[in-house]
């Protein structure tokens, strides 16, 4: 009977526990982005920083000094490209935007990815659908962005006609959401 009643109460704390921590994953889903768990308890910049594929995104962000504003409430979507979609960009792009002369022009690049709202995949894909095909996004550098899906993939296009293809979507974060894009989009300028 003793056995019974230790059995049962050692049974209903594992059961407990098990419950505690599938809620806590639940209301914690993580996607898996350069090698990183990104975290929707963090911000876009804490989640981006452990990401291995978007250590270029990341100095870009620094050397712009644009750290504090994509650490703030937002909410913001972001189209955030990885390191191979700036290699994609004629060589020594990278580098002379980086340089602290050109601290605007990298600001107003990197503005150009970014959205007001938090706008998650499904909620494009519906734009896209009311639409007729395209929906167009203003980003916070004063451009335009064109969101459109080819098949099941969503792509945005720039003010130049140059194509990106989202290649992971909805990456929720704490102050909005990031969809990891392949290729950099650029204002006209």
């Amino acid at each position: 009977m003793k056995t019974n009643k230790i059995l049962a109460t050692l049974l209903v704390v594992t059961t407990l526990f098990l419950g505690t921590q599938m809620n806590a994953q639940s209301k914690e889903k993580t996607v898996e982005v350069g090698g990183a768990p990104m975290y929707p308890t963090k911000n876009i910049v804490e989640n981006a920083v452990n990401s291995k594929d978007h250590t270029t995104l990341v100095a870009a962000v620094k050397a712009a000094g644009l750290v504090e504003a994509l650490s703030s409430d937002g909410p913001f979507t972001v189209f955030a490209p990885t390191n191979s979609a700036f290699d994609k960009l004629p060589k020594g792009t990278v580098e002379t935007l980086l340089k602290p002369e050109n601290k605007e022009m990298l600001q107003t690049i990197l503005k150009y990815h970014v959205a007001a709202g938090n706008w998650s995949a499904k909620d494009i894909m519906g734009a896209i659908k009311k639409g007729n095909g395209k929906y167009s996004f203003k980003t916070l550098s004063g451009g335009t962005l064109t969101a459109w899906m080819k098949g099941k993939d969503v792509y945005i296009t720039d003010e130049n006609g140059n194509n990106s293809k989202v290649t992971i979507a909805d990456v929720f974060q704490k102050n909005g959401v990031i969809h990891v894009v392949d290729t950099v989009v650029l204002p006209k300028m």
